[in-house]
This record gives structure tokens, C-alpha cells and sequence, in this order.
């Protein structure tokens, strides 16, 4: 009964509430940007929309390790990626200022990808390599003065829970900017929306900082290090979370 009544909520208020509120906040966005810049302005739109979102669906987020972070530094944070539901929960509640590498299909989002795209969010075409580097290479100016970038390394949601393999390309911009890597773990967020789901679930996730871990070297086998200490790193929280091999 209980579930049958969330789902009622979720379709006949959630959803609209939240179209409401992000045609608000795409408003302010627009709005805005001109005048106070993109740092404020993710301050004052979207992280306000992507905390309600949180609120109206029930999730209450635990946050673990901000004391690892210092704000006026600029990092290449890593984060696995449980479920739509990681977007919100990050910017909601990881306190950094930050920029997404998302998926160029996102662009074409009504509002959200315009309002992305102001925000100096950074869009890639993963079918074409060469395309992508090139965005890349233009984010890497934004990095400065605590404005950090944001990956999922396993580049999509994981679908049985268990952490994927990761690529390289953000341990590689970590090394070539030589900025520390930032290992954020994000459990819970499955249950609450699993991916290819569309429906939503009330529920707890935790959100861990892990301390940030330096690309000690400026060959291959650097790279490969960072990557697998970070890896571990997030991997290390949460019982049945796993490595795979």
C-alpha cells in the first residue's frame, strides 16, 4: 500500500513540482550568469534545485569526509555511478564548486542542457576521440581557484551495483595540470533509483570524501597508480561493494 501510494506522489507531484522548480531555476540561471558568473550562480539555482529534488523524494544524504576537502583548491574529483540520482546528491552536497564532464547528448536536454552549458559544464562526444580531448583541453582553463572538474570514471552507470573499470582520461588531466585527485564514494542511490527505472524508491545514501591522492610521476605508471589508489579508495566503503577484477 505504501508503495503504491509513492508512486501516486511520484508521478502526480513529484514530477510536476520538479518540472516547476527547474524551469525556475533555469530561469534564474539564465538570468543571471551575465552578471554574478557561473560560481554564484550554481550557488544559487542549482544547488537549490538538486537539494529539493532530494527533499521531495525522500532521501536524506549522509555526508562523510568534508573535512578532506579544501575549498579554495582546485581538484579532478572521481565519483562511481550508481544512478541518476548521483547528480543531485553531488551537487547538492559535496560543498565544491565544480564542473560535470557529461555525455554530449545531455546538451539537447530542454533547460538543463542550456543552463549546463552556461555553467561552463563540459560536454564530450565519447564517439569521437578527438572531439573529446579537444573539449577536455578547453575545461582545463577553468580549473583555478577552487573551481574543480567532476568525472564518473567508469564512464556510465553501473547496472549490477559493482564498481567498473575505470578510464584514464581524468587521472590524465590530474597529471597533466598537476592537481590532486579528488575519490568520492556514493552508496545507496541504486535503491533509490536503479538505472533503466523509472521508478523512484524513499531511502538513506551516503556520500564519502575520501583524501585527495597525487599523481606522483609524469609517466604511464603514474597514471595507472593514481588510478588504482583512487579506485581502491572508493571501492573501500560499503560492504558489498566491489572491486571487479
Amino acid at each position: 500500500m505504501v508503495n503504491a501510494l509513492f508512486f501516486i506522489y511520484s508521478w502526480f507531484i513529484f514530477v510536476p513540482l520538479m518540472l516547476l522548480a527547474t524551469l525556475v531555476a533555469g530561469a534564474v540561471c539564465l538570468c543571471l550568469v551575465p552578471f554574478l558568473g557561473p560560481r554564484r550562480v550554481a550557488r544559487l539555482s542549482a544547488v537549490p534545485w538538486a537539494r529539493l529534488g532530494l527533499l521531495l523524494s525522500g532521501v536524506q544524504v549522509r555526508v562523510h569526509g568534508l573535512e578532506n576537502v579544501d575549498p579554495t583548491r582546485s581538484y579532478v574529483i572521481v565519483a562511481n555511478h550508481l544512478s541518476q540520482y548521483d547528480i543531485w546528491v553531488l551537487y547538492g552536497h559535496l560543498e565544491q564548486d565544480f564542473r560535470w564532464v557529461m555525455k554530449q547528448e545531455l546538451r539537447r536536454v530542454p533547460v538543463i542542457g542550456v543552463c549546463c552549458a552556461l555553467l561552463g559544464h563540459v560536454f564530450i562526444d565519447r564517439r569521437d576521440r578527438a572531439s573529446a580531448l579537444a573539449s577536455l583541453e578547453q575545461a582545463k582553463r577553468r580549473l583555478t581557484g577552487g573551481t574543480s572538474i567532476l568525472f564518473f570514471p567508469e564512464g556510465t552507470r553501473s547496472r549490477s551495483g559493482e564498481l567498473r573499470p575505470f578510464k584514464k582520461g581524468a587521472f590524465r588531466m590530474a597529471q597533466d595540470l598537476d592537481l590532486p585527485i579528488l575519490p568520492v564514494t556514493i552508496i545507496g542511490t541504486r535503491e533509490i533509483l536503479p538505472a533503466d527505472s523509472l521508478r523512484m524508491h524513499p531511502g538513506t545514501v551516503d556520500l564519502t570524501v575520501h583524501a585527495p591522492v597525487a599523481v606522483t610521476g609524469k609517466d604511464d605508471a603514474a597514471v595507472e597508480d593514481a588510478m588504482a589508489r583512487s579506485r581502491a579508495a572508493i571501492a573501500s566503503v560499503g560492504e558489498g561493494y566491489l572491486e571487479l577484477t
